[in-house]
């Protein structure tokens, strides 16, 4: 029996957002820390899917906890930038 676990989260932005969002997070995609888990980053115009599989249910939210705080900080310094 595998314990494998997998997530998928779609996201809608603005267009600019997600390309954003997407320089940002895909260094890390690419070249994740850990090995317990993957996370692939797909970009449907205005939206975001975030798909995330992980050997466990703990390195799944785990993972999920990083991506979404990132995704919520760079939102944040988006919107700090255009208070400026």
């Amino acid at each position: 029996m595998s314990s494998e676990a997998k997530a998928t989260i779609h996201l809608s932005f603005s267009e600019r957002q997600v390309d954003t969002l997407l320089f940002a997070l895909e260094p890390e995609a690419k070249a994740p820390p850990t090995h317990r888990s993957t996370v692939k980053l797909e970009k449907e115009g205005c939206n975001l899917t975030l798909t995330v599989t992980a050997e466990d249910t703990v390195a799944l939210r785990a993972t999920l906890n990083a991506y979404l705080h990132w995704i919520n900080s760079t939102l944040n310094v988006i919107e700090a930038i255009k208070k400026a």
